[in-house]
């Protein structure tokens, strides 16, 4: 949220708010006051910083290269610096993260989104012509920049938070109810909000500790306010409960009075200008109507739907103890199906408590919601040939509603959940989201019970989720690879093999730079990496860079799903991904680079990428899939119009998957082809498609294939193997019948990520 000029108008109109500290010794006076009122006893003589973790992101991505992916081990490095400088002045933080997009705001959230992918086309536009990345002006975020650093800030010790409703309400909350110092973000709606001193992360100065306060007690002093009365004057101003034009009429108003009142003209802006008239407004108002009950006046022209949503907007502000209504009633209830008939309380209780503790990924939207939303990703609208990522992880997706919500289904169609998806890709309006139904995971042992893999013990129940796990992916014969190569490099296996077996237009070049990026990281340090030289940048391995980044996000729904059948450490971007360095595998991959050259020339890396390369090949192939060559040359790699020798060498496909995905139909909205699956009624892989290739009439879902025990070798990889593993001769072997297992009380979980 954030309230229409509000913050511009304190920094050019009301300099005596905006006050220098030094967090420093902010932090020593609070601790001086001692924390009076403070609901709890734990860390009560500790000065806590509250920080919104969404509104720090490009502050604390200040990589040099950001649209490779993302240099993620230069990023940790950079969070560890960041927090260290906080601890070391005796400063406790506690980290809140987005959660949810509450459905009253979705609106709010469609519109950011067309407008990133104006930006993202423009960045696709200047590589394409340019060869390079753009300059900051059109600087986008890695994908899943905010999901990875949940994880990081939780293996670097520190207490991480994530929303079940509005992420800045539950921010000033939280603040108000443990008397914090303050909170740390960039959004004018903590300047209204009645709870700790709002500092701006923009303005901070990490070396000195130094920032901006936002007094709101000097500003109602210069506009003649109470800090009561700023809920309604946020409201009339425009925030993203209530639109700028919804409420017009009255700023039109508001701005007549003013100027027959104050003929000389204020010396500041415009919108200076604006929130002084309407802040008088208010002001008079309340005057007026003393025994109103401190939200709406009475005298205000509004219709009753405008008069309703003012007040919804108003109360959206108000904390536990302030309420003059309860939140909980003006906001927009959600219209997702109610879930709670296909899992059980335990189930319904330990998606919440993962989270909100930042521990889970995608499983409380889909159990306790019925929904989930993926924002923007660099992908080229003019590239027909590769499928956007949300088409890519449709099938992965569904099998991951399927684990959560299909265990005792009877299979028929009566009562089918159906996940409500808000995912931005091209060709997709996000005038209402795609209704995805769940399919069932393919194992020989049938739809596994939810509470038995979350909660269940024993070697067997472990051998179960790891094979769910690879389900999920299509990639069951891998579970012979379990501790005979680092977790690490087993999802990123999955994860390729995936890409690979969905996407058909991609080639042995794509595969190789995909493979030798993830076996040389583990032997490169974030200095290293810093130093690599692009001669120029491709734009089709940026998308695929960014696609796989969207993988790593799935496998971590997948995994929590499975119930943890890998360490969530081994499945983040720091472990698997760089982008720099996948983008210089890329070139050399479709420049001809030999294999010894394209591993480093380290013979232990060559041999673990042959071995790893040869199971996904040998997989695909059981699946119908085979790879070719289709190497593009160097100096056409950024052409803005891709001649006919680059589009030739990038868009074929093994035969029956030539032509664009919007030619063969694979899109969900916008471009239609040769009658796709929206004109025929159904979802690109629906559950009646999936149904027949469950009875084996598909050559993916009808497939259970069982390795023996000698069917791969082993592939060591010189490091260091994993250990407390379950033992190697129960590993993907049976799926035995669930009453031979007894549940435990608590999720059974790995440790946590870092340690």
């Amino acid at each position: 949220m954030g309230v229409k000029g509000l913050q511009s108008f304190m920094d050019r109109c009301c300099p005596e708010a905006c006050v220098t500290v030094n967090l420093r010794e902010m932090a020593r006076q609070h601790v001086a006051k001692g924390q009076q009122g403070c609901t709890t006893t734990t860390n009560i003589n500790s000065p806590t910083l509250v920080v919104d973790g969404m509104a720090c992101l490009r502050h604390w991505y200040s990589c040099k290269d950001w649209v490779c992916g993302g240099q993620w081990r230069e990023y940790m490095d950079v969070l560890k610096s960041w927090v260290e400088a906080f601890t070391s002045a005796g400063i406790r933080l506690v980290f809140f993260f987005d959660g949810v997009v509450e459905e009253q705001k979705r609106q709010e959230w469609v519109k950011r989104r067309r407008r990133v992918n104006r930006e993202v086309s423009k960045i696709f536009r200047h590589m394409k012509a340019h060869g390079e990345q753009p300059g900051r002006e059109l600087f986008c975020l890695p994908s899943c920049l905010a999901t990875f650093t949940c994880f990081a800030l939780r293996s670097l010790g520190q207490e991480v938070f994530c929303s079940v409703q509005e992420a800045d309400y539950e921010i000033a909350s939280y603040a108000r109810k443990h008397s914090s110092m303050g909170i740390l973000g960039q959004d004018s709606d903590f300047i209204i909000y009645d709870s700790a001193p709002y500092l701006s992360v923009a303005k901070l100065r990490i070396n000195s500790l130094t920032t901006v306060l936002y007094d709101r007690q000097r500003l109602c002093r210069t506009v003649g306010l109470a800090v009561n009365q700023l809920p309604l004057l946020a409201c009339l101003l425009g925030n993203d409960v209530v639109s700028e034009e919804r409420m017009q009429h009255i700023r039109n108003d508001a701005m007549a009075t003013y100027r027959i009142n104050n003929p000389t003209p204020h010396s500041g802006a415009p919108q200076g200008q604006m929130v002084l008239a309407v802040s008088h407004l208010v002001s008079s108002l309340w005057g007026r109507e003393e025994e109103e009950t401190g939200l709406i006046p009475q005298s205000l022209n509004l219709s009753a739907p405008h008069r309703e949503l003012l007040k919804r907007g108003i109360c959206s502000y108000l904390l536990p103890g302030q309420e003059a209504c309860q939140r909980r009633d003006i906001s927009a209830p959600t219209s997702g199906p109610a879930f709670e008939k296909h899992v059980s309380p335990e189930v319904l209780k330990t998606c919440r408590e993962k989270h909100v503790a930042a521990d889970g990924f995608m499983v409380y939207s889909i159990v306790c919601e019925g929904v989930t939303d993926c924002s923007n990703t660099l992908e080229d609208e003019e590239d027909a040939e590769l499928l956007p990522q949300a088409l890519v992880y449709k099938l992965c997706r569904q099998h991951i509603y399927g684990l959560l919500l299909l265990h005792g289904h009877d299979g028929s169609s009566v009562d089918l959940p159906a996940i409500r998806e808000w995912f931005v890709y091209p060709g997709n309006p996000l005038q209402e989201p795609d209704m995805v139904h769940p399919v069932p995971i393919g194992l020989s042992c049938g739809q596994p019970s939810l509470d038995l893999l979350w909660f269940g013990t024993g070697t067997e129940i472990s051998a179960l989720r790891l094979m769910s796990f690879l389900s999920i992916f299509d990639c069951q014969e891998f579970s012979e690879l379990y501790g005979a190569i680092e977790d690490s490099l087993l999802a990123a296996l999955c994860l390729v093999t995936y890409i690979v077996l969905q996407v058909p237009t991609l080639s042995q070049e794509d595969l190789d730079a995909y493979l030798s990026q993830a076996v040389c990281l583990r032997l490169k340090s974030p200095q290293e990496l810093q130093q690599i030289k692009l001669p120029f940048l491709c734009s089709r391995a940026v998308q695929l860079g960014s696609l796989y980044v969207r993988g790593l996000s799935h496998l971590l729904g997948a995994n929590c799903a499975s119930g943890y059948p890998l360490p969530s450490a081994a499945l983040m971007p720091w472990h698997s991904f760089d982008g720099r360095l996948f983008h210089s595998k890329y070139l050399l991959a479709h420049s001809g680079t030999e294999k010894t050259v394209l591993l480093d020339s380290d013979s232990s890396c060559l041999s673990l990428f042959l071995c790893l390369k040869e199971k996904l090949t040998e997989t695909c192939r059981r699946r119908g899939r085979v790879l070719q060559s289709r190497p593009s040359a160097p100096e056409e790699s950024h052409q803005t119009t891709p001649g006919p020798r680059y589009r030739e060498r990038h868009t074929g496909g093994p035969p029956g998957g030539g032509g664009s995905w919007r030619e063969r139909g694979e899109t969900t909205a916008g471009h239609r082809h040769g009658g796709g699956w929206r004109e025929r009624g159904e979802a690109r892989g629906d559950r009646s498609e999936y149904e027949n290739r469950e009875r084996g009439g598909g050559m993916r879902g009808g497939q259970h294939f069982h390795p023996q025990p000698d069917s791969y070798p082993k592939c060591h990889d010189g490091g260091q193997e994993n250990t407390s593993r379950t033992p190697k001769q129960s590993r993907g072997r049976s799926c035995h019948s669930r009453g031979r297992y007894q549940l435990a009380p608590r999720w059974s979980q790995p440790p946590a990520p870092g340690t």
